[in-house]
C-alpha cells in the first residue's frame, strides 16, 4: 500500500522498538539536538516522542515535514500502481511526475528543503531533530548532495534510520544517510 497522508496509521511494536532504540542513540550524541520536530502524521509524532522525552523536549509539529502528498493514489496497492503507465515517470524520471491530485516531487524537495533551511534558520550552529518520511528526506539527501531529483530513488531510507545533513548560509554537506549504528560522534570534520 502507498500509505501517504492517510491517518490513523501507527507504529506496530517493532516500529514502536525502533523508536525507542532511536531515542537512545540520538540522546548519547556528543552535541544534543536543542529541538524535536516533526510531521504532524500519527507515525511520524509516534517516532518523534521518545526522541523528545529523552532530550527533555517537547515535539513541535511542522506540516513542512509531512510525506509527499499523493493524491488520489494515498492507500492505493503497489501491485496495482505500477501496473499504470505513469509508474514508470516516479521510478526513472521522478521530477517529471505530478501525482493525480497530490504534489509533484519538485514541489515535495522544495518544500521539504525550504522546512530544513527554515528550522536551520532558527538553531544556528545547533543541531535539531526533524522527523520526516522516506520520499522528502531522500528528496532533501539529493538537495543536499547536488544529485538530480531524478536520481533520489536510488537513495534508501529505512524505518527509524537517521539522515545527518547541514543546511546553512555556507555548508551544504551529508553527514550520513540511512545510518542505524551508534551516533555519539556524529560531528562535521
Amino acid at each position: 500500500m502507498l500509505p501517504g497522508r492517510a491517518p490513523g496509521l501507527h507504529l506496530s511494536d517493532a516500529g514502536k522498538a525502533q523508536a525507542e532504540a532511536v531515542a537512545d542513540r540520538i540522546a548519547a550524541m556528543s552535541r544534543p539536538p536543542v529541538a524535536v520536530y516533526a510531521s504532524p502524521l500519527e507515525r511520524a509524532m509516534e517516532t518523534a516522542k521518545p526522541i523528545a522525552a529523552r532530550l527533555g523536549l517537547k515535539v513541535k509539529v511542522d506540516r513542512g515535514l509531512l510525506e509527499c502528498d499523493f493524491g488520489s493514489w494515498t492507500g492505493a496497492r503497489l501491485s496495482i500502481l505500477r501496473r499504470k503507465p505513469q509508474w514508470r515517470a516516479v521510478q526513472a524520471v521522478p521530477s517529471t511526475f505530478r501525482f493525480p491530485e497530490g504534489e509533484s516531487f519538485f514541489e515535495m524537495q522544495q518544500r521539504i528543503t525550504e522546512t530544513l533551511d527554515r528550522l536551520a534558520g532558527v538553531h544556528p550552529g545547533q543541531t535539531f531533530v526533524a522527523v520526516s518520511h522516506a520520499d522528502p528526506i531522500k528528496a532533501a539527501v539529493a538537495a543536499t548532495a547536488g544529485v538530480p531529483l531524478d536520481l533520489f530513488q536510488r537513495l534508501v531510507v529505512s524505518t527509524c534510520s537517521v539522515t545527518a545533513l547541514v543546511r546553512g548560509a555556507n555548508a551544504l554537506h551529508v553527514l550520513c544517510v540511512n545510518s542505524t549504528g551508534a551516533l555519539a560522534e556524529l560531528a562535521l570534520s
